[in-house]
């Protein structure tokens, strides 16, 4: 058994997308600017999903981690921060003047960097804008990313008056060596300590993030980071492969000089993750997120609902069309996406400037909707079935199969090594399949072989 999974982990370990978007994001071109995304943002009022998800992204921190992918600067003054929140704020107001009123805001994402390490102050003043121009739904979510070194019982506090009901802590592992050799701070308050004022404190989620495939990690340290997690009890534990990709984050070679567990030791901690999970009554949701029963992405996966953006696993109903602030933000609409400035002064004087500060997006054609449709029942859902597709698109069964160029041969390879199974226009990922999931959702992808940009190993 081991054996044949050591061989499939070797047949299927390549380089592909990690389909956080569809068409990925290496295929954003610079040709799509503010006027285009005004354009999207209009547009977006008429396209479902109606419900407004909003992404902020602070993209400063105290230090960087070696590991990360996300835009992020340390150095940042109050002054240059105080500009930085201006231009944040003079963008909502940009985008919520073409928005149609009528829309409710169901989800806030703040993500970063490091979004609780700046003043809490700038944190209210961007809340207040977004309370001032949107209309907030009875049941939003606002979720905020916190670097628990950087986290204490009055922040907590602050973020409930803001009106934040949910907390996501990055923990990434519970080993000192481990945090210290990708250069990230331990919290200065026990983990359970902080976790338990979250809950006492009247919030309604929190879930905490791990990553796997860290140097210095082994198979048996992280089965003891996921027991420890799992005592931890929060109702979402998500345990993110780590994705090396050097010549597009030159600091991540920093890492190679330490060394990474093989890409077996990678595999079982992710088994050992599932095992451990489910046992402890999780329910697994897609690739990397865990949450427990009655968690709203449990019911979501439950009734085939669930969709994934690049803030990770989430619901249609809550997400609706994102609308991305500040530095590097990338907003995912039906019919486009269009990302912003990734250096930080270079949005600031844009916004300034032009209101917008748009440097790369993308307008989907309706077959790559199509795609991106399948692709993310695949990813999320563990299924798709071709006859649903084609009744969302309101099309023949036979244009659905056209536009994806299906050939269940292109499958049997999986099939043979019991990964997953057709069933006449249905296609189910098996228990065994899930590791591999991007590299089913690969054969979906014309684009693929077009070999645009870098990616990381599937596994």
């Amino acid at each position: 058994m081991i054996d044949n999974y050591r061989k499939l982990i070797k047949k299927y370990n390549e380089s592909g997308p990690r389909y956080t978007s569809y068409p990925p994001a290496t295929f954003f071109n610079e040709n799509y600017g503010n006027k285009n995304y005004i354009e999207s943002i209009e547009l977006s009022n008429t396209e479902n999903p109606k419900n407004i998800s909003v992404y902020i992204h602070v993209p400063f921190c105290p230090q960087i981690c070696h590991f990360c992918g996300c835009t992020t600067e340390t150095g940042f003054s109050r002054p240059f921060l105080e500009r930085y929140v201006d231009a944040v704020n003079k963008e909502i107001d940009f985008v919520a003047d073409r928005l149609d009123h009528s829309r409710n805001l169901t989800q806030v994402h703040w993500g970063g960097g490091t979004p609780n390490a700046i003043s809490y102050k700038y944190i209210e003043m961007i809340t207040l804008k977004l309370k001032e121009r949107f209309n907030f739904s009875e049941n939003y979510e606002m979720a905020i990313e916190c670097n628990p070194a950087h986290l204490n019982f009055r922040h907590i506090d602050l973020l409930k008056e803001f009106g934040f009901n949910r907390i996501s802590v990055g923990i990434q592992d519970f080993r000192k060596d481990v945090l210290d050799a990708i250069n990230r701070k331990t919290s200065k308050r026990p983990l359970e300590d902080l976790i338990k004022k979250i809950k006492d404190s009247g919030f309604t989620g929190t879930n905490i993030d791990l990553v796997y495939g860290l140097p210095l990690q082994t198979v048996d340290s992280f089965k003891s980071t996921i027991d420890k997690a799992i005592n931890l009890g929060t109702d979402r534990i998500v345990t993110f492969s780590y994705a090396h990709v050097p010549s597009v984050l030159p600091r991540q070679k920093i890492l190679e000089e330490i060394g990474f567990p093989s890409s077996e030791s990678k595999a079982k901690m992710y088994e050992n993750s599932y095992d451990q999970l489910t046992k402890a009554g999780y329910i697994s949701i897609g690739m990397d997120h865990y949450s427990k029963p009655d968690d709203e992405f449990s019911i979501a996966l439950n009734e085939k609902k669930l969709h994934r953006n690049f803030q990770g696993y989430c619901t249609r109903e809550t997400t609706g069309q994102v609308y991305g602030f500040g530095a590097s933000a990338i907003s995912q609409l039906d019919s486009a996406y269009s990302q912003n400035f990734k250096n930080t002064m270079e949005y600031i004087r844009s916004i300034e400037k032009n209101n917008l500060s748009v440097y790369r997006g993308y307008s989907l054609s309706y077959n790559e909707k199509v795609i991106r449709h399948v692709i993310n029942s695949v990813m999320c859902n563990y299924y798709v079935d071709f006859n649903e597709v084609a009744k969302y698109f309101n099309c023949p069964l036979y244009e659905i199969i056209n536009i994806l160029e299906y050939d269940s041969s292109n499958f049997q390879d999986f099939i043979d090594d019991n990964l997953m199974k057709i069933d006449g226009e249905k296609i189910t990922i098996h228990k065994s399949g899930r590791l591999f999931t991007r590299n089913i959702s690969m054969r979906f992808d014309p684009l693929i072989k077009q070999k645009v940009g870098t990616y990381s190993k599937t596994i």
